[in-house]
């Protein structure tokens, strides 16, 4: 039995973050990918049509709120490209007061979906519609720094390339800093020091010289509102929750811990909801800054805190400095983003050569549909359903049906294997000898399962046209789950 001074040390031992080790690498973790969120969360706002002190308070408000809400430590929640891309026409559209508020009623569908369970629906995911999902996402954001490379001087050309080879040839000498971050920095220093005119962050908007002010958005409380803004909010939430649940999945896997997608679930709603009513454009998990991250050794709900933190103290501090970043330099990190995000395995031709051709379609399909029409929400669920559909079509030839006659030829007995339902059953009609079999017929289902009323009412046509001839017909072998639909629906569905 523990003795009471044990007892009392155990109950007041210090959380494991606390420890100087963990709590170092904690630290040291949230910093670098606050330095990492700077430049993304400012490009994720121009993709958005904001200015970028919108989406530098998401990036925060994000951050810190999930550090006490979320599901998945040491996972990096900010202003993504996702939700970006999503919200960019309320914001062309109706101004920044719709994207607010299209920004808190997305966060109220995530939260009511998480609520419900949605989470639990990931396991319905094909991984042909992620991947598929993951290249549109990155093709959306190579497409969106087009506009900053159009009617724009040749030294915008230049630095381009310029942080292009920064940022692939520096960690092949150091990752110790992150590249995106010594592109940037080198960039402005040039730029500044040459006195070149080139586009700026400054030239996009204010930056915050302030902290976020809680407040409502400026938008009629009226059903006129409500029919502009839901469609994109359910987008978001759609969106902002696949990105989010995907992510954490991946980092389930590296850390080897489990996560509660669920709590994450709601936690991005409420995440959101907090973003909205300070100001911000929305967001969800970062599969980017979360990587640095877990691979930082961040393992706690600390480094997510931290990060969100360093980064308001950042941009609040230093704005002056983050105004002179020029543009191309910004476009520069997003391209390796862009590059960094496509699956480029999904496209060579040996794993296509390998993949089954329905794979591939899903995968084109959701790609296709999320590039024509902008929205990564619509792609996902058209991927889904072509998913869906050529798994109907793939299994609905798995099913046979065998016939044998017994030695005195009074009874037939047919033997059906597969899994019986609509795409399947329609057919099985037109499988059986109704004229020529013998008075006694057996249809044996010990190799076959019922799913659906499509299968109940296929076996009830049979009977029927037995029934018509004077033939009598026995069904055999069926499991209790089988069992049970059938005794339920059959006779009670119509005519056929």
């Amino acid at each position: 039995m523990m003795s009471l001074p044990a007892a009392l040390s155990s109950r007041l031992r210090r959380p494991s973050w606390l420890s100087p080790r963990v709590l170092r690498t904690e630290v040291l973790a949230g910093l670098v990918v606050a330095l990492a969120l700077i430049p993304e969360a400012i490009s994720f706002s121009i993709i958005a049509g904001v200015d970028p002190r919108v989406g530098l308070f998401a990036s925060f408000t994000m951050a810190v709120t999930l550090a006490f809400v979320g599901g998945r430590p040491a996972m990096i929640s900010a202003a993504t490209g996702a939700v970006a891309l999503v919200v960019a026409p309320v914001v062309r559209d109706h101004g920044v007061e719709y994207l607010i508020a299209t920004v808190i009623l997305g966060g109220l569908i995530q939260a009511l979906l998480g609520g419900l369970g949605v989470a639990r629906l990931m396991r319905f995911l094909p991984r042909s519609v992620m991947v598929g999902f993951t290249n549109a996402l990155a093709i959306l954001i190579f497409t969106a720094q087009l506009p900053y490379l159009t009617d724009v001087p040749w030294t915008v050309y230049a630095l381009v390339a310029v942080g292009l080879a920064v940022m692939v040839g520096l960690p092949r000498v150091t990752k110790a800093i992150p590249a995106p971050l010594v592109a940037i920095v080198a960039l402005t220093a040039f730029t500044v020091a040459a006195s070149m005119s080139v586009p700026t962050v400054g030239d996009q908007g204010e930056l915050p010289s302030s902290l976020p002010v809680l407040g409502l958005p400026s938008v009629p409380l009226t059903f006129e509102t409500l029919r502009v803004i839901a469609p994109y909010a359910l987008a978001m939430a759609l969106v902002g929750l696949l990105e989010s649940l995907m992510t954490a999945k991946l980092v389930d896997g590296i850390t080897d811990t489990h996560s509660n997608k669920t709590r994450e679930s709601w936690g991005q709603g409420v995440a959101n909801i907090v973003t909205g009513f300070f100001g911000g454009m929305g967001g969800c998990a970062m599969i980017g800054q979360t990587m640095i991250n877990v691979k930082s050794g961040a393992r706690t709900r600390l480094s997510t805190f931290l990060a969100g933190l360093f980064l308001l103290v950042l941009v609040v501090a230093l704005g002056p400095v983050v105004a002179l970043i020029p543009m191309a330099a910004l476009v520069g990190v997003m391209i390796m983003v862009s590059v960094g995000t496509f699956d480029w395995h999904s496209i060579h031709p040996a794993t296509l050569r390998r993949m089954p051709k329905s794979e591939t379609a899903v995968m084109v399909a959701t790609v296709a549909v999320t590039v024509f029409t902008h929205n990564l929400a619509i792609g996902v669920v058209v991927g889904v359903l072509t998913a869906m559909v050529l798994f109907a079509r793939r299994v609905a030839h798995l099913v046979s049906v065998d016939s044998v006659l017994d030695p005195d030829g009074s009874t037939k007995i047919y033997r059906v294997t597969g899994q019986l339902f609509f795409a399947s059953s329609n057919d099985l009609v037109f499988q059986f000898d109704y004229a020529n079999d013998p008075e006694n017929v057996v249809i044996d289902l010990s190799e076959a399962n019922i799913w659906d009323a499509s299968t109940v009412a296929s076996l009830d046509a049979i009977t029927t046209k037995y029934e018509q001839r004077g033939t009598t017909l026995t069904i055999t072998g069926m499991n209790d789950s089988s069992e049970k639909r059938h005794s339920a629906l059959a006779g009670n569905l119509g005519s056929h």
